[in-house]
């Protein structure tokens, strides 16, 4: 039996595969655990199942030097682990790949039809009393069936969007590190950005996409464009996509992740024509079960001796 921290409320039925092991947490409030209390756990556990708003540094896994076998992440994405250190110390990481690809998918393509037909802006004014009748020239957008996509990413997440968008006849362009040897690819993303009447973000964080999408190449795409991330908030300068709505240079935007979450750039906030969500990209109830589920059986196997196949091996 080992024991084990769980950093976080996860959903109903979660933490089945832990049976049998000592749990420690949530907080009663279900608040994070700050630095200086999970280099603490990390002295007594065996194990963490994380979230992504969880910083699991290397002081962190240093202080479970021993004792930390297993860093459990309930997200695919892994940049709040210091997997470097992890690595160091022969602590095992693993994240839940997979079980959110259709889901955020399916929140992506929401943001695009949101985005395109201005449905925050009209919500808004309806729900303020401002909308006073039907009117020809009222909350014009943008026809999502029959545009040019761009996706940026061309990993699961990024082949499940362009899936969807065969069904509204789009002509799909795709733009990865690599060569996928697919039809759309394209090699140069800022010639890919100018073509694209959408484009939508499907890459990991970290310093190589740090504002991926900066000014200059928010600059390059269409002024009657639209901009869609759900991959990480540091993969847009946030400021800079304000500017562009607040302009007029870009058509609209729709953003489910952001630089600092969950502050959100003020100017951001204020910008017209932008559909914000709240990080809800994998929120289905049987996803998010799934996530937990996959993170707590790779947990439960390391502690058995076995080898899970969701080791992060980056």
């Amino acid at each position: 039996m080992g024991r084990v921290l769980v950093t976080r409320r996860l959903p109903d039925g979660g933490l089945d595969p832990l049976a049998g092991h000592e749990l420690i947490g949530p907080k009663p409030g279900d608040e994070p655990y700050t630095a200086d209390e999970l280099r603490k756990q990390a002295r007594a556990c065996d194990a963490f199942v994380c979230l992504l708003t969880d910083r699991i540094d290397a002081a962190v896994l240093e202080a479970g030097k021993g004792t930390l076998r297993v860093v459990a992440n309930v997200a695919v994405g892994y940049d709040n682990i210091d997997v470097a250190a992890a690595r160091a110390l022969d602590i095992v990481v693993c994240n839940t790949p997979g079980v959110l690809d259709e889901t955020t998918a399916d929140l992506a393509f929401t943001l695009i039809l949101g985005a395109c037909r201005l449905a925050s802006d009209a919500e808004h004014d309806v729900r303020a009393g401002r909308w006073h009748g039907w009117g020809v020239t009222q909350y014009l957008g943008r026809d999502a069936h029959g545009a040019t996509l761009g996706v940026v990413g061309f990993g699961r997440i990024g082949r499940a969007v362009a899936r969807r968008a065969e069904g509204f006849n789009m002509r799909v362009l795709h733009h990865a590190r690599t060569d996928t040897g697919l039809e759309g690819y394209v090699a140069d993303l800022d010639a890919m950005l100018a073509d694209a009447d959408i484009v939508t973000l499907h890459v990991p964080g970290g310093a190589a996409t740090h504002h991926l999408i900066d000014a200059r190449r928010i600059g390059l795409m269409k002024p009657s464009s639209v901009l869609v991330n759900t991959a990480r908030g540091t993969v847009v300068d946030e400021a800079a996509l304000a500017d562009a709505l607040h302009d007029g240079s870009l058509f609209a935007a729709g953003l489910d992740v952001y630089e600092r979450e969950p502050e959100i750039h003020p100017r951001l906030l204020s910008a017209p024509r932008a559909v914000l969500l709240p990080h809800i990209g994998s929120a289905s109830r049987a996803t998010r079960t799934r996530m937990a589920t996959m993170a707590t059986e790779a947990v439960a196997a390391v502690l058995a001796g076995s080898v899970p196949p969701n080791i992060v091996r980056a």
